[in-house]
């Protein structure tokens, strides 16, 4: 037995501490062989265009990495290598050192002459680089020499650069001081929006979005994020992942006053001009609803989405759509506020006719992806929420008298669309 100090300061003389070697051997090197031979057998039958098999590969890529790395490895690198790594690409973001990089007349530059295009120290500059480097995101081509790579040119997209100012200023400090306000409140999974982690790592009252709005340029940055988010990611309008046709578009109202699609919350309208490019003949009303200040930036629209101020806490004045839609909407909420919401959409709707499709995250019981995982903390840190399990999306929409019909799901999970109706006979 051991009486060695816990790391929370208490003593813990129940608890057998292991051998300290083992923090210095390899962390699984009896599977070395097989990550290995899945990663030859995966890259030989990989192509540009399949998606599925590029992600089963770098999940096997993870896999051996974590076999190989000592414990004592892996915990440098969660301790140091990767908070780091953020410092060090946030202040090159705000600096505009990538741009410059990528811009520059030749493949590679010394760490100097990018300091003096940006204004800055060269020693401040060379240490950046040097761990960026070191971390594999910049190339190193010489001494203090630097070359950019397809993720550094990837930065200067202002979409995905965004998200290291925004998580660094903006959100970080929740995930940091997460175990303190644990502590203090017993470990309880947090629920109140306005007293959470987030506002005791800020000292605010506010809500996060209000507490960002409050605080610019994170407001301006959140948005931006989002876009990079999702980029790239499946959408639930597409043959391969909803039949729109068979499950909405069969059997509409085809009267032109009829509305046939509302998007709740739907920001500036993404979505539902995608989904009118990809479905141009739909029958009926599309309704784009958010709040003023958020339809008030919108620049440019089809003529044929109707703007609607709507708050979605407030009676929704759309009654009987065909389908009623929400995009990373109920995840930013407690089932509280979520059953709110809900409440409104399950009044509104027709029996046997209308749809709710909410376009989230469900966790899987085994096996959920990295993606989903990561954000679910973000969630509980930032938002005193949460992304849900299937159980726990059947617990939420069954309590707001709504059943699932099914659950749609492509790329890991992390893109899923849950189709819902009225829980009143077999709809479904």
């Amino acid at each position: 037995m051991s009486d060695e100090q816990h790391p929370n300061g208490n003593s813990r003389p129940d608890i057998q501490t292991p051998d300290p070697s083992i923090a210095s051997r390899p962390c699984d090197l009896a599977s070395v062989g097989t990550h290995v031979e899945k990663i030859n057998k995966l890259a030989t039958a990989s192509s540009p265009d399949d998606n599925n098999t590029r992600l089963e590969l770098a999940e096997a890529a993870r896999r051996l990495v974590r076999a190989l790395e000592t414990p004592r490895e892996t915990m440098i690198k969660h301790c140091w290598a990767q908070p780091s790594a953020m410092t060090a690409i946030t202040t090159c973001v705000d600096l505009g050192l990538f741009e410059v990089m990528v811009n520059g007349d030749s493949h590679s530059t010394t760490s100097a002459e990018l300091a003096r295009a940006v204004g800055a120290d060269s020693a401040l500059v060379a240490r950046l680089l040097r761990h960026l480097s070191a971390m594999g995101y910049v190339e190193e081509t010489g001494a203090d020499e630097y070359a950019p790579t397809n993720f550094t040119r990837s930065l200067c997209i202002p979409a995905i650069s965004a998200g290291y100012p925004l998580l660094s200023g903006g959100f970080l400090a929740s995930n940091i001081k997460f175990h303190e306000y644990m502590k203090k409140t017993g470990y309880v999974v947090p629920s109140s929006m306005l007293s959470g982690p987030y506002q005791y790592a800020y000292g605010t009252d506010k809500h996060v979005f209000e507490h960002l709005q409050a605080n610019p340029p994170y407001g301006d940055l959140f948005n931006l994020h989002m876009a990079a988010y999702r980029q790239g990611r499946a959408s639930w309008m597409d043959p391969q992942f909803f039949p729109v046709q068979e499950k909405l578009i069969d059997g509409a109202n085809q009267s032109k006053e009829a509305v046939f699609l509302v998007d709740i919350g739907g920001s500036i309208g993404h979505d539902m001009e995608e989904f009118l490019t990809k479905h141009p003949s739909v029958p009926g009303r599309l309704v784009l609803q958010d709040l003023l200040a958020v339809l008030q930036q919108i620049t440019t629209l089809d003529e044929r989405i109707e703007r609607m101020e709507h708050d979605f806490f407030d009676e929704q004045p759309v009654k009987g759509s065909r389908a009623y839609y929400m995009h990373s909407i109920l995840h930013d909420w407690s089932d509280e506020q979520c059953l709110k919401i809900l409440s409104q959409l399950s009044e509104s709707m027709e029996p046997g006719y209308s749809k709710l499709l909410v376009n989230e995250n469900v966790i899987p019981p085994r096996h959920a992806y990295w993606e989903t995982t990561a954000l679910d903390i973000l969630m509980m840190t930032g938002f005193s929420s949460r992304e849900r399990t299937k159980r726990e999306w059947e617990d939420l929409l069954g309590a707001s008298g709504l059943r699932i019909c099914n659950i749609w799901t492509v790329d890991n999970g992390v893109e899923s669309l849950i189709e819902c109706e009225l829980d009143t006979k077999d709809l479904c």
